[in-house]
């Protein structure tokens, strides 16, 4: 990850994104309160602890009011390589987190003291000989039994790959698959992942968006996740 591409888009970031998920029919916060409300669902449905949660590549803060909406008596840690990012985002919600910068490929967090790691859409700017080393990292610091809930953009949906072409900041994205980040987690020591899709209907079907549960195995979604118990 190198910081340099991300403090040069930091402030630009919203409205790029904006601009770039028009298509879509939804407003970035859609996509930041949906994943948020997906990851609450998990946690509930395996009955673990979430005092601690870390936000793993958390930008410029897009996640920190609905992590506080649907866990508001957990602890939040936003960590990420762009000191420029962390900055708008204390400015942004200063009382809701604590910021932490990466730096010198280390998440500066003891062993085994977080129960839940959330990370949306960052694998992609890392590169691929990197990700087993991040995935290691990552479980460090997650408590035994905490939970690790990685979104993705997905490579087989065509709405998804114009979106990453076309959007400035994903210049240098390379797009994994479920399979292989699956196959990626299990190669840095953790279990193996559950896979799922999401997002299958843009705004102007969103009357059909009660039926995406059914829809989780169909590896078409714009995005997917990973779920895993440490």
């Amino acid at each position: 990850m190198e910081p340099e591409e991300f403090d040069k888009f930091a402030y630009e970031y919203h409205d790029a994104h904006k601009k770039n998920i028009a298509l879509s029919g939804e407003s970035p916060e859609y996509f930041h309160r949906y994943k948020i409300l997906e990851l609450s669902k998990i946690i509930k449905k395996k009955g673990c602890s979430s005092k601690s949660i870390l936000d793993f590549g958390s930008g410029i803060g897009n996640s920190i009011p609905y992590i506080k909406e649907f866990f508001p008596d957990s602890e939040l840690i936003c960590a990420d390589v762009s000191s420029k990012s962390l900055a708008l985002a204390k400015s942004r919600y200063s009382d809701d987190a604590k910021m932490l910068l990466i730096e010198n490929n280390h998440i500066e967090l003891p062993p085994s003291s977080c129960d839940v790691i959330f990370t949306a859409c960052v694998f992609h700017h890392i590169a691929e000989s990197q990700h087993i080393y991040w995935l290691q990292q990552l479980k460090r610091v997650i408590k035994p039994g905490g939970v690790c809930v990685l979104f993705e953009h997905n490579p087989l949906n065509p709405l998804t790959v114009h979106a990453v072409n076309t959007c400035p900041f994903d210049v240098n994205a390379k797009l994994q698959r479920a399979s292989i980040m699956q196959k990626r987690f299990v190669e840095a020591g953790w279990h193996r992942p559950q896979i799922r899709y999401h997002v299958f209907f843009p705004g102007f079907l969103s009357f059909a968006r009660k039926y995406e549960r059914f829809l989780n195995g169909v590896p078409v979604g714009a995005q997917y996740s990973l779920t895993v118990t440490a």
